[in-house]
């Protein structure tokens, strides 16, 4: 018996020679061959069609054929199998990995629980993100609930506790190196009322934003993946993340995107026109 390998290979054979020839004549040939695939595809539905109605196992031992089961597939009567469920998920992941590494995140799969569960590890900046569900839920989730209908919880297991707000400037009492300065920053004509302007200072990059004679200060940096916020839009007191849009308000930093995160707030004093910022060394 021809097996189906011997009998792909003539066929890829024939289209060979008739690629060869003009194209009046690979005309008539793909018109012939549409034809006959034509009627084969309407005599395979009513047959299908027919063994369903009388006996479902002698259809299933039928698709079982290896030559039957290829003829339907072409003819898209038949469905393809998918691919492992471990597969599928890895692609999930291949496929929100590039936006997690253009803010150096990652992701891995931990396990899979069946039925319905998945268990997936945030790494680099997303494990400390205070807006990390957010990236789980919209990002990881959605890819693999979409490659994987049948996967209903995506959990995301640390290895360490999550931090509650990764920009919360936070340090031991305990640290006794700990000094504060006030170190002038601009002046107040040059902190826009209507804007942000950015400033280096220590090495720290912040954004200085003025409401009549009150100047705030803030760490440039997004709470969601530390982008920096000094090109975001702002209207209404409401500055725009130009990365991911997260929005927060300019007079007192908290996030209107995320409940319960805010920007890293500094202490400002205004004297003789110049503006100065406090910083711990």
């Amino acid at each position: 018996m021809t097996n189906l390998e011997e009998l792909i290979q003539e066929i890829n054979r024939f289209e060979a020679i008739i690629s060869e020839w003009d194209e009046s004549q690979r005309c008539v040939a793909v018109g012939l061959k549409r034809a006959i695939e034509a009627l084969h595809k309407a005599a395979l539905t009513n047959l299908i069609k027919s063994l369903k109605q009388e006996s479902l196992p002698a259809l299933r031992h039928a698709v079982a054929d290896e030559l039957v089961y290829a003829v339907l597939l072409y003819h898209e009567l038949v469905k393809p199998p998918k691919p492992p469920l471990s597969q599928r998920i890895q692609a999930a992941l291949e496929e929100v990995r590039p936006g997690l590494k253009s803010h150096d995140g990652d992701v891995e799969l931990v396990a899979i629980k069946p039925p319905d569960t998945v268990e997936v590890k945030l790494i680099g900046t997303c494990s400390s993100c205070p807006a990390s569900t957010l990236t789980l839920s919209q990002g990881v989730e959605q890819a693999i609930k979409n490659h994987c209908p049948e996967i209903t919880k995506v959990v995301a297991v640390n290895n360490s506790p999550a931090v509650k707000n990764a920009n919360s400037g936070l340090i031991s009492p305990f640290s006794s190196k700990i000094t504060c300065t006030w170190i002038k920053v601009a002046t107040i004509d040059e902190v826009p009322e209507f804007n942000v302007i950015a400033v280096q200072l220590a090495g720290t990059s912040l954004i200085l934003h003025r409401q009549g004679v009150t100047v705030k200060c803030y760490r440039n940096a997004c709470t969601h993946l530390g982008s920096p916020l000094e090109k975001g839009k702002v209207e209404n007191g409401i500055i725009t993340c130009p990365a991911h849009g997260f929005q927060y308000k300019l007079e007192t930093g908290k996030c209107l995107t995320v409940p319960d995160v805010s920007l890293q707030s500094y202490p400002v004093k205004v004297k003789d026109d110049k503006v100065f910022v406090k910083l711990q060394k």
